[in-house]
């Protein structure tokens, strides 16, 4: 198939496939960027979650702010997946993380979308290739991989298979700027891309610190969230080293700490999920959150991360206009 993909400023229909954290996410989402927005997932519940998490969470989109035409009322939630693909000009695919369901229902979604449409997986690490086997038109599929809440935070991991077209790949990034999202373009498929590799690497550490009795889920918590987590915000991780090395920037770093990297503090390992340490992990977490249902402290969450993207929004501006008063 020739590829004739609208340009992403024309794209007016999204189709969400999949009503889980993430699809439901992705539809609050869209709906916000002023789209219609088709949801479909085969689970009668499923559909409806998707409608409550829309009414749930909607004052928040409207207090982070509307795009023109956008809400809540272009929503439909339709009964098959024919029905909800079949006049998108985008396809977002949010079903569970199972190879061989992912490439059935990406066949399905190409047998009955418009030539026209790009599909986009938003698969946490399964390969965009095996993704794509099934499809009679691969080149137009690719990964726009979110993180929770699609929402509300901006990264989108994006890269394709080994029959995607590079334009494609191309348009996903033009589309996903264009709807409020800083993506970054894989040059190869990489198991769990970046950013989960690093959150994995994290969590299990965290898991062989508590199994050895060495800090608890509190600890752990805090040790981020009061600590580096703020700076991560700002600087990224790799940056931030920059910025410790003093005048001698990563340079200083590597020379005065590089040598000690071979030292047995990282376990490549995963430890052994027993029965002692996931109920440690259980506890823990219940105590952190102190009986509080899951519902609110997502609500929690996503105030707090809004005034944070606020504010860091508004120190990039006024830096911004420092800058272009210093050149003038």
């Amino acid at each position: 198939m020739e590829l004739t993909l609208k340009s992403p400023q024309e794209v007016s229909t999204v189709a969400v496939v999949g009503g889980g954290v993430i699809g439901g996410g992705w539809v609050l989402h869209y709906l916000r960027m002023g789209h219609d927005v088709y949801a479909y997932d085969p689970f009668p519940a499923a559909r409806e979650r998707i409608q409550q998490m829309v009414d749930d969470t909607w004052s928040l989109m409207v207090d982070l702010g509307l795009r023109a035409g956008a809400s809540r009322d272009r929503l439909r939630i339709v009964d098959s997946l024919e029905e909800a693909v079949r006049h998108a000009d985008v396809v977002q695919e949010a079903v569970p993380e199972v190879p061989e369901l992912k490439a059935d229902v990406f066949a399905e979604i190409d047998r009955y979308a418009p030539a026209h449409t790009v599909i986009l997986t938003s698969t946490s690490g399964i390969s965009m290739t095996t993704i794509q086997s099934k499809c009679e038109h691969p080149e137009r599929t690719a990964v726009g991989h979110p993180f929770n809440p699609p929402y509300l935070v901006p990264l989108v991991e994006i890269l394709g298979g080994d029959r995607t077209a590079p334009e494609t790949v191309q348009w996903a990034v033009d589309f996903y700027r264009l709807n409020d999202k800083d993506p970054i373009v894989l040059e190869r498929e990489v198991p769990a891309f970046i950013a989960s590799r690093l959150q994995e690497a994290m969590w299990r550490e965290a898991l062989h610190m508590i199994a050895a009795g060495e800090a608890t889920v509190e600890m752990i918590d805090i040790s981020i969230r009061q600590g580096p987590g703020l700076r991560w915000a700002i600087t990224g991780p790799m940056m931030n080293f920059h910025l410790a090395g003093g005048a001698g920037g990563i340079e200083h770093v590597l020379d005065h700490f590089g040598p000690t990297l071979k030292e047995p503090w990282t376990r490549l390992v995963a430890p052994e999920l027993t029965d002692e340490l996931r109920q440690l992990v259980i506890e823990g977490c219940e105590r952190e959150s102190g009986g509080r249902p899951v519902a609110e402290l997502v609500a929690e969450r996503d105030r707090t991360l809004v005034a944070i993207l606020r504010a860091r929004d508004e120190m990039e501006r006024q830096l911004s206009d420092a800058r272009s008063g210093d050149q003038g």
